[in-house]
């Protein structure tokens, strides 16, 4: 099989890129930083592209599909994405349009695209890495969550959809909670609670991927807390989730 995987160059995707290759998947790999692809490529034994791009821009979103449209690829990640911790009336503007071509619009076109191509051959499968931000709204990190609950929702009604339509293509959302990665440097916040290992989230990922579960939460304190999350009101959920990311910046 072969498995093309957005945002590859750190984090969960380069540990779903290392899980999939010790199974003996063929690898094509996305991301801004060729340097960390090329040491990715260097430590498998299995076949690996590497296509060097920035999926913020939407024409190279469509130049990536066209690059691998005849690949034959089997599995699909969304993966690549990145957050900006922050009150909305003070954060970035350009650096949240970006976070929504990033986090959105790559995912949905490449979905769209790879979706149709897989329903031709009936095979197939789409994991998008969400969040279980895609469940909630968040305050001070508020278009990261908006996004993630975006991706969730279309995955969730995408999934229903092939369901009816009898089709053996699959598609997942994985929602973690927070995750040892590079998340926190870029979105410029520090979380206060334990973060899972991103290996660990990454072999959960793609086992449940292949057992075509659709929503996958790693670790069980996530769960309890998206369960009784919805026996809450909304504006206590709000306030929960304000202070959960106020005490990412202690000084603020």
């Amino acid at each position: 099989m072969k498995s093309l995987i957005t945002g590859a160059s750190s984090g969960i995707g380069r540990d779903m890129a290392y899980y999939l290759a010790s199974q003996g998947h063929d690898l094509i790999l996305v991301a801004r930083r060729k340097e960390r692809l090329e040491e990715i490529q260097k430590n498998v034994k299995v076949n690996v592209k590497i296509i060097a791009m920035d999926l913020c821009i939407e024409d190279n979103v469509f130049a990536l599909y066209e690059k691998v449209k005849k690949e034959n690829v089997d599995i699909v990640i969304n993966n690549a994405g990145f957050g900006l911790f922050g009150m909305f009336s003070k954060t970035n503007l350009k650096r949240e349009l970006e976070m929504i071509d990033l986090n959105i619009k790559a995912y949905h076109i490449l979905t769209k695209l790879f979706v149709s191509d897989f329903m031709k051959k009936n095979h197939g499968y789409i994991l998008n890495v969400c969040s279980s931000a895609g469940f909630l709204a968040g305050p001070r990190l508020n278009t990261y969550y908006a996004t993630k609950n975006y991706v969730t929702k279309l995955t969730m009604a995408l999934y229903e959809e092939l369901k009816h339509q009898k089709s053996n293509v699959h598609i997942s959302a994985l929602c973690p909670g927070p995750v040892k990665t590079e998340f926190n440097e870029v979105a410029q916040g520090i979380f206060k609670i334990n973060e899972m290992l991103s290996e660990k989230v990454a072999k959960i990922g793609i086992d449940k991927m292949f057992q075509k579960k659709l929503i996958i939460v790693p670790g069980w304190r996530v769960k309890l807390g998206l369960f009784f999350n919805r026996f809450i009101p909304w504006k206590l959920s709000l306030k929960i989730t304000y202070f959960i990311q106020k005490r990412k910046f202690p000084n603020d």
